[in-house]
């Protein structure tokens, strides 16, 4: 049974190269505007098609969302010696500067298969920064010393998308019938992840037989909020198996569902797979290294102590729960440990 059957129209545009939906999250946020419940609608809808969407209208300030790109890009432009004495340890902690090969994109759960990926497709051409929230004793984040301006917009942007995450959690209940704050306990701590990512500029050559700049992957958590730059290369895989170039549009993000988000809806919501490619060189640039690539990636998840299982109203006696429960943090940290 699906938790919009009945529901009012959805609500929402399209972007006309994607067919993917632009849904405004201002009668979110305005929870009690006149069109709350059927962009609530709008967005349940576009989860269970397709899983991915486009949201305009952020309170994320736009000065904001630059700094955070232009500090992105002078992290990353640090010596690889620099970096590393940031690095990255464990699944359980998920925190710190990731190399160029040390995480592989896959769908697999176990090393061996992620390995035969890495044999296929090559390493992913991407490094990253993890940041956590930032008041857990036990994994603190891994700043960098010489910038304390680093650490104040990411702890400032990292809690500006914990509120967001919260405002999407009240839309899709409302849309899935239950109470609207039935998800506050589960996402109040912010167990969340902002990924800094790069993809370094690459010859030509790089991409030839099917290599990838990350590989075909769905993400682990409830939602993921992805900022583009302009050069795009996110691909979706539609359900024949081809794929949707997923444009950038300027002023939104890009929104999808998670795997813990599908679990709880009992694979109603969609947890599309979706990788990063190398768009087409310009005729004019022919010969040219490909261009670096960055975007910031907030992986939200439900608080790691919480239990997650199929909800209320999304199965029945002839539909049964099609997984088990399980605990966020134990689920996040065995899908981490077989890609790094």
């Amino acid at each position: 049974m699906a938790p919009s059957a009945c529901a009012p129209e959805p609500q929402s545009q399209s972007n006309k190269d994607t067919g993917l939906p632009l849904i405004s999250l201002a009668p979110l946020i305005d929870f009690d505007s006149a069109s709350t419940a059927s962009t609530a609608h709008a967005l349940l809808h576009a989860l269970e098609a397709s899983g991915f969407l486009y949201l305009t209208d952020s309170p994320i300030p736009p000065s904001l969302l630059s700094r955070v790109f232009e500090l992105s890009a002078k992290f990353f432009d640090r010596s690889y010696e620099e970096k590393r004495t940031l690095a990255w340890t464990t699944p359980k902690a998920n925190r710190g500067y990731t190399s160029i090969g040390q995480e592989k994109a896959s769908l697999h759960l176990s090393k061996a298969e992620v390995e035969q990926d890495r044999g296929g497709e090559g390493d992913d051409q991407k490094e990253s920064f993890e940041i956590g929230r930032d008041d857990e004793e036990a994994y603190p984040n891994q700043w960098p010393e010489d910038d304390v301006e680093f650490k104040q917009v990411m702890t400032d942007f990292f809690d500006r998308c914990k509120q967001l995450h919260a405002i999407v959690m009240k839309g899709i209940a409302l849309a899935m019938k239950l109470e609207p704050d039935f998800f506050a306990d589960y996402v109040k701590q912010g167990d969340n992840t902002l990924r800094l990512l790069h993809y370094p500029a690459v010859s030509a050559q790089a991409f030839t037989s099917g290599r990838v700049r990350a590989g075909l992957h769905s993400d682990y958590g409830s939602i993921t909020l992805l900022f583009q730059d302009s050069r795009g290369g996110l691909q979706v895989e539609r359900p024949d198996g081809g794929f949707i170039d997923v444009t950038p549009i300027e002023g939104t993000i890009i929104m999808n569902a998670g795997d813990l988000l599908s679990r709880w809806s009992n694979g109603l919501i969609q947890s599309t797979r979706h990788r990063v490619v190398e768009p087409p060189l310009k005729l004019s640039s022919d010969g040219q290294p490909y261009p670096p690539r960055y975007s910031v990636a907030y992986f939200c998840n439900p608080d790691f102590d919480k239990t997650i299982e199929a909800l209320p109203g999304t199965w029945d006696s002839q539909n049964g729960k099609k997984w088990e429960p399980i605990r966020s943090g134990d689920y996040l940290e065995q899908r981490l440990s077989t890609t790094y």
